[in-house]
Parts: structure tokens; C-alpha cells; sequence
């Protein structure tokens, strides 16, 4: 499989995913860009991405549309480090003791908020 690469030189690393297809003129609005790289449409590295905001450096590989742009630095600009993957933590062990009983979360709920007596509306809680 020949793969040909259009060269992409940036001035400043790292770039957001989706403002490098904006900047590319590859879509329209950041909305769009997001919506398809939400749908899975883009690909990052030979693997598609779905991260909307995916931080890319010089040496990765973006995939749309059937074409391959490969991102290098320009000669003036710092070329900036990648972050590590952080390790895994380890996996916690449950161990309930006898002796102690757990504790449960009680919260109190009122079953139906009180009537307005103005309106006779019951006001909406989006907390």
C-alpha cells in the first residue's frame, strides 16, 4: 500500500485536532470539524480518533477524505515535548472487613417540590 503524504509545516506545536482541519480548510466551521471527528471520519496515526481536541505534534500522520497529511516543524520553530502515557494505577482490592458495615449515601429527596404560589408552577431543578 503506496501512501503519498502532503506535507503539512507548522509554525508551533501542538495543534488541536480540529483546529488543524479548520486551518486546512478541510471543513467549514469547528462544528463540522467536531462532528466528524465525533463520527469517526478522521483518522490520527493510521487509527481513527475520536478525540476532538487530540494534541498533534511534527511526525503524526492525519487521515480525511482519502488523504494522507503528514505534520513536520518548520526550521524556526521549538519543537515541543510530548507527554507521556501515564501508567496504569493499580487495580484496588475489595476487601470489606466483618467487623464494620459499610456505609450508604442517605440523601434526603423531597418526592414533589413545592407549589409556587404565584404561578401555581412547580419550579424545574437542573442540578
Amino acid at each position: 500500500m503506496s501512501e503519498q503524504y502532503i506535507e503539512i509545516e507548522l509554525e508551533e506545536e501542538p495543534i488541536e485536532l480540529c483546529n488543524l482541519l479548520k486551518v486546512l480548510d478541510l471543513v467549514q466551521t469547528g462544528g463540522q470539524a467536531k462532528a466528524l471527528i465525533g463520527e469517526g471520519y478522521v483518522g490520527v496515526n493510521h487509527e481513527i480518533c475520536t478525540i476532538k481536541r487530540k494534541k498533534l505534534y511534527s511526525g503524526d500522520v492525519l487521515a480525511f477524505d482519502g488523504e494522507f497529511f503528514q505534520l513536520t516543524l518548520s526550521a524556526d520553530a521549538v519543537a515541543a515535548t510530548r507527554p507521556q502515557n501515564p501508567p496504569a494505577a493499580p487495580e484496588k482490592v475489595n476487601q470489606q472487613s466483618t467487623t464494620t458495615a459499610p456505609v450508604k449515601n442517605k440523601r434526603k429527596r423531597n418526592k414533589k417540590p413545592k407549589v409556587d404560589e404565584n404561578t401555581g408552577r412547580r419550579p424545574i431543578s437542573f442540578g
